[in-house]
C-alpha cells in the first residue's frame, strides 16, 4: 500500500510525474504497458517507480483515484451553488469533459477491487448525491431520478460521439444537453425501470 505521508516537494513532483507517465503509457498501451515503459517515458529509473507504488496495480489504482477525487472536489466545492440546477449541470460537463480527456475505462476495470479506489467513490457518491439532493429541492430535476441514475450518465455523451470515426472535439456538449433535458421535470413521463442500485 502507498504510503500516505507528506511527500516532499520534490518527491510530490515525481510522483506527479510518474501518474502522468503512466497514464500515456496505458492509454497507448492499455494493460500490456510494463513498469519499465513508464519509468522510461518518465525518464526515471525503473527503481524510482516502486519508491513510489507498490506494484503496477498500485499505480493503476492511484491514477484512477487522482481522477475520481478530483470529481469529488468540483461536486464538493458545487454543493452550495445558488442554481442547484446549473451546479448539476457544471458538475456533468466537467465530468464528461474528463472523460472525453482521460479515458480510464480499462484501468477503472482493472482497479475495482482496490479498497481506495472503492472509498474515493463512496466519496463521489455521497459529494453527488448532495447535488441531487438539491437539484430535487429545488424542481430541477425530475423526482424519480436518482443519484446512481445521474452517476451512470456521467460519461454518457463522451460514449455517445465514440460511435463516430471523428467526431469534432465538443460534440459531447450536444449530448449532454439533450441528457439534461431528460433530467429536467418539465414535460417529464413516468419512467419504464426503477433505479438501479450500485454495489
Amino acid at each position: 500500500m502507498t504510503s500516505t505521508r507528506p511527500l516532499r516537494a520534490d518527491a510530490a513532483r515525481n510522483r506527479d510525474l510518474l501518474l502522468a507517465a503512466a497514464e500515456s503509457e496505458f492509454a497507448e498501451r492499455g494493460a500490456s504497458a510494463s513498469v519499465a515503459d513508464i519509468a522510461r517515458r518518465a525518464g526515471v529509473a525503473k527503481g524510482t517507480v516502486f519508491r513510489h507504488f507498490a506494484s503496477k496495480e498500485d499505480l493503476i489504482a492511484s491514477i484512477v483515484c487522482k481522477h475520481i477525487t478530483a470529481l469529488t472536489g468540483i461536486a464538493r466545492r458545487l454543493s452550495d451553488a445558488t442554481d442547484p440546477g446549473a451546479a448539476l449541470l457544471e458538475f456533468l460537463t466537467a465530468a464528461a469533459d474528463q472523460r472525453q480527456r482521460h479515458d480510464l475505462t480499462f484501468l477503472q476495470s482493472a482497479s475495482e477491487s482496490d479498497p481506495r479506489v472503492t472509498q474515493v467513490r463512496d466519496e463521489l457518491h455521497a459529494a453527488l448525491g448532495t447535488l441531487v439532493d438539491r437539484a430535487h429541492r429545488a424542481g430541477a430535476l425530475r423526482s424519480d431520478v436518482t443519484e446512481t441514475d445521474v452517476f451512470l450518465l456521467m460519461c454518457a455523451p463522451v460514449h455517445v460521439v465514440e460511435n463516430l470515426a471523428a467526431p469534432a472535439p465538443l460534440l459531447w456538449q450536444r449530448y449532454l444537453a439533450i441528457i439534461f433535458d431528460g433530467l429536467r421535470p418539465d414535460g417529464a413521463h413516468p419512467l419504464p425501470q426503477p433505479a438501479p442500485t450500485l454495489p
